[in-house]
């Protein structure tokens, strides 16, 4: 899918941490990346940025946001939780990779992440 903003490895490790089958996850996400990417502008409006790049961005949402993602897409509390920790793990790898990790991990103690992969 053109703008995912999740690499296959986060989701392989999100799968084996949570209780989603690693069969489902992708699914899960490309669900919410098609469900976010026609939100992209009002993201970039409403949220904080934490990064942005030519494929994808993340931002800061408050801590009850992905509840109504799942509701809106009719996940269970399960399915919810496992996209939010890939979105999650990518942000900190992103965080790891540009040195920002302790930046990201003091955000995400009072907000939450969402990525967005930018429209094609």
């Amino acid at each position: 899918m053109a703008g995912e903003p999740i690499d296959g490895q986060i989701l392989l490790l999100t799968a084996a941490k949570a209780s989603v089958g690693p069969q489902r996850l992708p699914d899960l996400v490309d669900l919410v990346q098609a469900d976010l990417e026609p939100r992209f502008d009002d993201y970039a409006r409403q949220y904080e940025v934490a990064f942005e790049d030519a494929d994808a961005a993340a931002f800061f949402v408050p801590d009850d946001h992905w509840e109504t993602i799942g509701d809106r897409l009719g996940f269970d509390r399960r399915e919810t939780d496992a996209v939010r920790r890939a979105h999650h793990e990518q942000l900190t790898r992103r965080g790891r990779r540009d040195d920002r990790l302790s930046e990201f991990e003091t955000a995400l103690e009072i907000r939450d992440c969402v990525l967005i992969g930018r429209p094609a």
